[in-house]
């Protein structure tokens, strides 16, 4: 199964003078725990996730002044849709992290999560041993 299958196609793309408490509401409305954050001034593509947004609180920061653009990660690995589950997982495993910002040519085309991979690999109707 390829990335393209198992992605999301939901991409919240926020700026980075959003504050946290602004990205955590839109990413709550979305049911998406990652942003991409597109500064337009800088070289491309970042990615916020909910992890970063904890770890600001988890300081002590107010997430109404702490904006998005000081806690995007920016060295982002990308993944291309025709990856496949095995190279976006082992890609994951390898940076310690959860999401992979898919492109194509064009820009962002999805995102693909550990959950989204978990969810290709067990089938919803296999039973969760009690």
């Amino acid at each position: 199964m390829l990335v393209r299958d198992a992605m999301s196609t939901v991409v919240l793309t926020i700026g980075p003078a959003h504050t946290l408490r602004q990205s955590a509401r839109l990413m709550s409305a979305r049911h998406v725990g990652a942003a991409v954050v597109l500064d337009e001034d800088s070289s491309g593509l970042g990615i916020l996730t909910e992890r970063d947004i904890l770890n600001s609180l988890a300081h002590g920061q107010n997430p109404d002044t702490e904006t998005a653009g000081s806690h995007t990660t920016t060295d982002v690995v990308f993944a291309a849709p025709t990856w496949t589950l095995e190279e976006a997982a082992a890609a994951m495993a390898h940076g310690g992290f959860r999401h992979l910002i898919v492109l194509d040519g064009s820009g962002p085309l999805g995102i693909v999560s550990v959950r989204d991979i978990i969810r290709c690999w067990v089938p919803a109707r296999q039973q969760v041993p009690a």
